[in-house]
């Protein structure tokens, strides 16, 4: 592993910006220009529901990134991250402290060489499946139908079709708040289906390096990914809010068919409705609230106990104050 200080110059920062050698301690969060106060959140999330944040920053680069994590820290401000929105319910009551928005954050850079590409936390998973492809370069054919940033995918094992994240993984470039900077491989993240060590840990993903495979005929490598996501598209639903699968697949079977067989396809709660076209998608029909979300998710979990004595797992994150599920 690289030592933080080699990584703090490798993003153009100095030993001086570290965590512990902040020297202008004084200033707030609000001095930063890509900072606002009281900001509402249901526009950050394809749920579209959520109430406001303490603080929202918006940063455009990697350095402003760390400089938000700065200051933050040192004020002992909580930090809750959100990238482009997707797999999250975020509480009517809004959160504490700030809320960082990586979505601005943007940087691809290939190695020919290696065939390897490193990529900012805020770029679009399906952007860089696609700039892939075209190279001809396989591995993320898998990834072009998902909804999320690169910083999401490498903190939640992101994956679809049989592939996943962790399987193309060379690095992820985090910072935590003990440790500073850090380059962590993939036995250090701890990946297992849908999560890694990296949940609830404090430590927020900057960029993160893949392995593909190169050379290959560009045009077969675009077929390929376009299939993928033509299939999504063809059995999930896109005609309303939603925040992707809610629940995780409970091996053998699939939460969308556990969740079918019940019976529940077209439930309804207040304007929150579990899917027609996919069970394991609960839709916003319009005017939906986060509680709306929250307690139609608790149902669904009740009503396929009772039927299969099984309790399914949210694969969704809640973010604020809500009851236990």
């Amino acid at each position: 592993m690289a030592a933080a200080s080699d990584l703090l110059q490798s993003h153009g920062l100095s030993k001086e910006a570290g965590l512990s050698t902040v020297s202008d301690q004084g200033q707030g969060l609000e001095s930063l220009d890509w900072v606002q106060a009281g900001v509402s959140l249901h526009k950050l999330t394809t749920f579209r529901v959520g109430g406001q944040a303490d603080w929202l920053a918006v940063p455009r680069s990697i350095q402003e990134m760390q400089t938000t994590f700065q200051r933050a820290t040192l004020a002992q401000v909580p930090i809750t991250l959100v990238g482009a929105g997707s797999n999250l319910l975020i509480s009517d009551d809004g959160i504490r402290g700030l809320v960082m928005c990586t979505r601005r954050v943007r940087k691809t850079e290939f190695d020919d060489a290696k065939g390897q590409i490193t990529v900012a936390a805020g770029e679009p998973l399906p952007t860089v499946a696609w700039k892939v492809a075209k190279r001809g370069w396989r591995g993320l054919e898998w990834a072009a139908g998902i909804p999320g940033t690169i910083g999401g995918a490498v903190v939640m094992n992101a994956g679809a079709h049989g592939g996943c994240t962790a399987e193309q993984l060379v690095s992820a470039t985090v910072i935590d708040p003990q440790r500073g900077v850090l380059r962590l491989t993939p036995e250090a993240l701890g990946f297992r289906y849908r999560t890694s060590a990296l949940q609830d840990s404090g430590a927020i993903v900057l960029e993160a390096t893949f392995q593909l495979d190169p050379d290959h005929d560009p045009a077969v490598v675009v077929a390929d990914t376009l299939a993928g996501l033509e299939q999504r598209r063809a059995t999930q639903p896109y005609d309303a809010p939603s925040c992707g699968s809610v629940f995780r697949n409970p091996y053998p079977h699939t939460a969308g068919w556990l969740i079918e067989q019940a019976g529940l396809k077209g439930y309804r709660l207040g304007q929150a409705e579990v899917a027609q076209r996919h069970a394991n998608f609960i839709l916003n029909c319009g005017g939906a609230t986060a509680s709306d979300i929250h307690q139609l998710i608790r149902y669904v979990q009740e009503q396929v106990q009772a039927q299969w004595s099984l309790w399914l797992k949210p694969e969704v994150k809640f973010i604020g104050e809500f009851p236990a599920l």
